[in-house]
């Protein structure tokens, strides 16, 4: 007689319940997959152009993005691209954390601290003010200010990403991109004449740079044009201003938890986090990577992982965005954005040849 398994059921259920769950991540992956492959298949070629051709790689992905918007209507793609414009931006947004570590900021000493910490808090504020006199809403203000302040089309997709959602909220995220990529491109090219005009030593100039020109990729650019120190300065000034990502995405989430909350009951979801997992997978690599454990060639790798992210994202984004819906704005938002990074332009100016800092 041979003798039975006393407990046959309990496996026989767990093996199901693996192949529920199984089933269940191979149809979301399914669902996932066709609208994330057209938005990899965007960053490729934007890529490609932007590396063989030169110019902002962003914006060529917005646009090959909008001019695909058609694909925003179909059930097929839809999932994927939604899943691109959130998901992978925020795995993009966490990992910019490698950049930064807690030494790089130290040696810049307080002068530069100061000018970043007092440029990103006023522009910020100059954002939310203009915004209301040309009679914007306040998310305009904040969200552009925000962009402007600190690292451009990345601020503008990382505070996005804690900005509760409306019917305008991705197409206020789509032009910010757009006019803080034109406006780091056009402050690329003619920031390192104001240099020159100005008279600057290296040490000025890479802090003006680092603290006026948005986007990281135009300020490496213009620093380095002028020379190797000034690019090392001007780097490091830049990316103390995104460090001050964390406390700007912190402050966000503080002002709008209570509107995320009401947004996440009327969805039917858990009670909203009061940091955010990409928030604090950013600290944590600033942390670690300060310690130094991080390979230089990991760094590199993460970087360009980041990068590949950010531009996925911001292809989905440009996919469910249409022309016709960013027509509608006018010139507000574009004349909200000039008059932030004059702003900014003058307060650093101010920082240098006023306050003493860089000299």
């Amino acid at each position: 007689m041979t003798q039975q398994d006393p407990n046959p059921q309990p496996e026989n259920a767990l093996k199901k319940h693996f192949h529920r769950v199984g089933g269940r991540r191979a149809e979301r992956a399914s669902a996932l997959m066709p609208g994330v492959l057209i938005c990899v298949t965007i960053a490729l070629a934007t890529t490609f152009i932007a590396d063989h051709y030169g110019g902002p790689v962003m914006l060529y992905a917005l646009l090959f993005g909008m001019s695909l918007h058609f694909l925003s209507e179909e059930g097929r793609c839809l999932a994927g691209v939604e899943f691109a414009s959130r998901t992978i931006l925020r795995i993009g947004v966490a990992l910019l954390g490698v950049r930064i570590t807690i030494e790089q900021i130290t040696e810049l000493g307080i002068g530069p601290v100061i000018t970043v910490v007092a440029g990103v808090t006023l522009t910020i504020l100059t954002g939310v003010m203009v915004a209301r006199l040309l009679g914007l809403p306040r998310d305009m203000g904040l969200l552009s200010g925000g962009s402007v302040a600190i690292c451009g089309a990345s601020a503008a997709l990382a505070l996005s990403a804690v900005m509760p959602r409306h019917e305008n909220h991705e197409r206020n995220t789509i032009l910010t991109v757009v006019a803080v990529t034109a406006l780091s491109t056009v402050a690329m090219v003619i920031y390192p004449l104001f240099v020159s005009v100005l008279g600057m030593s290296n040490d000025q100039a890479g802090i003006f740079l680092g603290g006026t020109i948005h986007d990281v990729a135009q300020v490496v650019g213009a620093g380095y044009i002028i020379s190797q120190h000034t690019g090392d300065v001007s780097t490091f000034v830049k990316l103390l201003r995104v460090a001050m990502l964390v406390p700007a995405v912190m402050a966000f989430i503080f002002l709008y938890r209570r509107q995320r909350q009401a947004e996440s009951e009327g969805e039917g979801a858990r009670k909203v986090p009061m940091l955010p997992t990409f928030l604090v997978a950013f600290i944590v690599l600033v942390i670690i990577n300060s310690f130094g454990v991080i390979p230089p060639v990991a760094v590199e790798g993460f970087t360009d992982l980041s990068r590949w992210c950010l531009v996925t994202a911001i292809a989905g984004l440009g996919i469910k965005t249409s022309f016709q819906k960013l027509a509608v704005v006018g010139w507000k938002p574009i004349i909200l954005m000039v008059v932030e990074t004059l702003f900014l332009l003058l307060l650093v100016l101010g920082f240098i040849f006023v306050g003493g800092v860089g000299s």
